[in-house]
């Protein structure tokens, strides 16, 4: 139990701080800048990791980046399972604002393809739960959905970034997790927690607003969702209710938008 396993992309994520985001075809200067790797699938394993769960990654890395990724994870105990890609990897940009919103841009980089996914199979097979996201092509979640089935493990999905969802996902992914923006074609699902930022996460299946948990003052908001998946992830893989769950998701990711950045914001289960 308390198995987590990710499927998602990691690259190089690069910020900058903005007085305000662009007006038109306005050029605005940053206030500083600052570069680490992530990405929705290595953050959600990072923090996965970070509150305790046993967790491996699946990726499509470019192999200039096999290295330095793959060292940066380790260091979080995470197993790394890559596909190397002559492609570059991932890469984000992030504005910030004083406020703490964000504007995000992502170049996916090399991808994955359904007949990768026999790789992983091993870590789902033994997996209590499986999170994956948009941000991968359809094809390799209805593979990865499929494994899933076969073995038992619970499938969360975070659809994001929005797009139309086939049946085949519809049908087997145990919960989805979008936010506002990525509520889409989920108008009659039941098992849907969607996340809302500083009012926490309502839970359908109940009925309830799960609060959130106020950390301190917001300077930051890249990264929270991930947090949240993660730590929810975690949290249903050891065994807790799903709202008890989302608590402590709310939680972690009340406590990551209260410092700059991703990785060294996401909180560890101490934390």
């Amino acid at each position: 139990m308390n198995r987590v396993c990710v499927i998602g992309i990691a690259g190089t994520s690069v910020f900058l701080r903005v007085p305000r985001f662009h007006a038109g075809g306005e050029t605005v200067h940053a206030d500083t800048f600052h570069m680490e790797y992530g990405g929705k699938g290595f953050n959600q394993a990072v923090a996965a990791a970070r509150w305790g769960a046993e967790v491996s990654f699946f990726s499509a890395v470019g192999e200039a980046d096999l290295k330095p990724i793959q060292s940066v994870l380790e260091k979080e105990k995470i197993e790394c399972l890559f596909k190397p890609t002559q492609e570059p990897s991932a890469y984000a940009a992030i504005l910030t604002a004083p406020s703490g919103e964000t504007h995000v841009t992502v170049y996916p980089g090399g991808q994955l393809h359904a007949r990768d996914v026999h790789v992983v199979e091993p870590a789902i097979a033994r997996a209590d739960i499986l999170l994956l996201t948009n941000e991968v092509p359809e094809e390799v979640n209805e593979r990865a959905v499929e494994l899933a089935a076969k073995y038992g493990t619970k499938v969360i999905l975070n659809p994001a970034p929005s797009r139309p969802l086939s049946v085949a996902l519809m049908r087997d992914v145990w919960l989805f997790t979008p936010n506002a923006f990525e509520t889409a074609g989920l108008a009659n699902q039941r098992n849907v927690v969607e996340t809302r930022g500083s009012e926490g996460c309502f839970v359908r299946e109940t009925g309830r607003l799960v609060p959130a948990v106020k950390a301190g003052a917001v300077v930051d908001t890249t990264g929270a969702g991930d947090t949240f998946n993660g730590v929810l992830a975690a949290e249903l893989a050891r065994g807790a209710e799903l709202e008890d769950a989302c608590l402590a998701a709310n939680t972690a990711a009340g406590v990551s938008v209260t410092k700059h950045y991703v990785l060294s914001a996401i909180p560890n289960r101490k934390q």
